[in-house]
Parts: C-alpha cells; structure tokens; sequence
C-alpha cells in the first residue's frame, strides 16, 4: 500500500517501452485486408460507416466547443500541476479535406478511389519529431510499384506538433489524436495490393522487420470494378 502511494495516477513511473510510436489504420474492420467492388455498395458501405462513427468527435462543431485552437509548427506545452486539467488542441475533420466525408459521404470508396486514416499511438510526453513535424509515405511493400502510382495525403504537412505532448486521460480529457488522411487515387483495381505508409522524422523507427506496427503499417487493397 505505501509502495502504491508513490505511484503517480497521471503519468507512468517507467516509459522506456513506449517510445518511439506505433501507428494504426482506420477503418479497421477485417484485419488489415480491405477488400470491395466498386459496382457492390454493401461491399464499401461498411467501412464508410466506420469512418463516419471513428470520425464523429472530430466534426468541427464539436471540436469547437471543446477544444481550443492552437498555434501550428511547435509544441503545446502546459505548465502547472500535473492533476490539472489540460486544454487540448482543435483538430477538424474538415482538415482531411476531400476524406473528411463531409463533401464525399462515401470517402472516396464508391469512386474506388478510398481514405484511409492513420493515427499514432498515443504516448504520454512524447514530442514526435525533435520539433520538425513528423510526415508519412506510401509504397508498394512488396511486388511491383506501378500497382500503387498516386497516394494524397491530408493535411499535407503532416502531424502538426501543436498536438503534442499528450498528458494523459485523467487530465487531457477532450485530447482527439491528429490523423492523416491517405487518400488512395490510383491503385491497381482486381488485384491484391500490399502497401506500407511510414512515418518519417527525427527519432522515428520504421524499419524493424519483427514489428510491422512501430512506425509503419502494412495493409492490402483490393479494388474491383
């Protein structure tokens, strides 16, 4: 009991296995294949309802009620005791801009042209990047280039650092992580397509083969007419 009253409820006593971050996709709803016919809706339909949910307390109504907005391009760093509650930074689902789903309520997958999001793991204090935004790419993992011959990416600039460092769940309570969005223009239809996206910047890890989650994702299309 004494040993538990030394403990910290706010922030972990030991974090030398959290860091550098992982990352995840969304949506995520049958493993890491997505799979659809363009001409089929019911076969797109779920993973544009699971946006639109992922997505709903990042509808800017909502983020401007709760949240504030920030100075991009620097850390947001909040002083005080660490059981205060801290202020968290606006991030619109309308700065996705065309996979936002507000002018495209299907994320692009009825076009065949599908959105897809990545989120960092979240990691209490962490700076992503030594104070350079942290940015992602995209490429075939494994077969031939030319199946994946456009990816956009919003916002384009990356993970602003305005959105970091995270301080928890007790006190950072309105926190809604920053996402990029991958807009996926030109893919090779009737085929399977692994792709991985990184994340690059300073103190990022994405090349270790053992674990396809730290730093980098690894997915498959498959996009039928």
């Amino acid at each position: 009991y004494v040993m538990l009253l030394t403990l910290s409820p706010y922030t972990p006593t030991y974090r030398d296995r959290v860091s550098p971050p992982g990352v995840m996709i969304r949506p995520y709803l049958n493993g890491f294949t997505i799979a659809f016919n363009v001409s089929q809706p019911s076969t797109w339909q779920p993973y544009v309802d699971s946006m639109h949910h992922f997505l709903a307390p990042y509808d800017d109504k909502v983020q401007e009620e709760k949240n504030i907005e920030c100075i991009s391009g620097q850390y947001f760093i909040q002083g005080g005791n660490e059981s205060e509650e801290k202020k968290a930074c606006q991030f619109k689902r309308s700065l996705l801009q065309k996979c936002s789903g507000i002018e495209d309520r299907t994320f692009g997958y009825s076009k065949g042209q599908p959105c897809i999001l990545l989120k960092m793991n979240r990691i209490i204090g962490y700076r992503p990047g030594d104070g350079v935004p942290v940015n992602v790419d995209c490429k075939v993992q494994k077969g031939n280039e030319s199946d994946l011959r456009s990816v956009n990416f919003y916002p384009g600039n990356g993970f602003d650092l305005k959105y970091y460092p995270y301080y928890g769940k007790l006190t950072h309570v309105n926190y809604t992580s920053p996402l990029v969005a991958m807009h996926f223009t030109d893919v090779k239809r009737n085929y399977l397509v692994p792709i991985q996206c990184s994340l690059n910047g300073k103190g990022i890890i994405n090349n270790i083969n053992s674990d396809r989650f730290l730093g980098r994702i690894i997915f498959t299309l498959s996009i039928g007419k």
